[in-house]
């Protein structure tokens, strides 16, 4: 006597069976960067720049790594050991030697103190970002050099600035362009040279 024949050929296992629970735990531990989150990194690094936590150099690796960075492991490996920022608009550098620089792309907080005894400052906010109407400046230098650098539309303000040199550090332009940012630079300095022009272009 013949086997009986099946009704129906026996089921064809999926191609691409379901991953199991635990593989795809492993899969999921790095996932990829999310939208914002790429955004929200570059600023941590621009306000760790402002606030005077990294050198300008430091600041050019980690952009580097933050804009290439494809997992969430390696971005968050490229903000290591940043502190923690201040959620107020204040931002104070100090050094006690040596060189303050601050060029590029750099976000100016609302208010900024530059506190310095020796110090050769340079502060270039012609291609900053300037998020603010009015942006205080405070010196607070002793016998280093100074030299602020403002866009081309700002306007000036050295009132509140007392140094220890008759002449001014400070020319205004005949003509200025209506709508640009008001800096006020405050503050005190010693016997350093202090220069602030404007951006050429």
């Amino acid at each position: 006597m013949d086997p009986p024949i099946p009704d129906a050929d026996p089921p064809i296992p999926d191609a691409d069976p379901p991953i199991p629970d635990a593989d795809r735990s492993v899969q999921d531990a790095d996932p990829p960067v999310r939208e914002g989150e790429r955004d929200t990194a570059l600023q941590q690094l621009q306000d760790a720049y402002a606030e005077g936590h990294l050198s300008h150099e430091e600041m050019d690796a980690r952009l580097d790594r933050v804009l290439t960075a494809d997992t969430r492991s390696r971005l968050v490996s490229a903000l290591a050991s940043l502190p923690a920022m201040s959620a107020g608009t204040t931002s104070t550098i100090t050094a006690a030697s040596g060189r303050i620089r601050r060029r590029g792309a750099w976000r100016v907080p609302r208010s900024l103190k530059v506190e310095s005894a020796f110090a050769a400052v340079r502060l270039d906010l012609s291609r900053a970002v300037i998020e603010h109407a009015v942006t205080d400046i405070e010196l607070r230098l002793g016998t280093g050099t100074a030299k602020i650098i403002v866009p081309r539309d700002a306007l000036v303000d050295i009132d509140g600035l007392h140094t220890g040199w008759k002449d001014s550090p400070y020319n205004a332009p005949r003509r200025t362009r209506p709508g640009g940012p008001r800096i006020r630079i405050s503050g005190s300095m010693g016997f350093g040279r202090l220069k602030i022009r404007h951006a050429r272009r």
